[in-house]
């Protein structure tokens, strides 16, 4: 009953999903990459059905810097990295 299902909301894991080119994606993440929700996707195919073995977004900038990628732009909801005193945007 809802016993369960709240047992298997907190068992939960966050994942750190990957997409893109499947060859791309073994390339940079290599035995990190959980391949097992699309085992067989061609390695000119693109996916997004695979994640990291890893719960730490840090490890997967890590790789990707180590590769070679330079981030662009980046967008975040619901949170601040700093405070107004850290010259962050001010409290409304």
């Amino acid at each position: 009953g809802r016993e369960a299902q709240a047992d298997a909301k907190l068992r939960r894991v966050a994942r750190i999903t990957v997409c893109g080119k499947t060859a791309l994606a073994k390339e940079v993440f290599g035995e990190t990459l959980n391949e097992s929700r699309d085992p067989d996707r061609p390695p000119e195919r693109y996916t997004a059905r695979y994640y990291l073995k890893f719960n730490f977004l840090e490890q997967a900038f890590d790789r990707l810097s180590e590769a070679g990628f330079r981030m662009a732009a980046c967008s975040s909801t619901g949170t601040c990295a700093f405070a107004p005193e850290q010259g962050g945007p001010a409290a409304d």
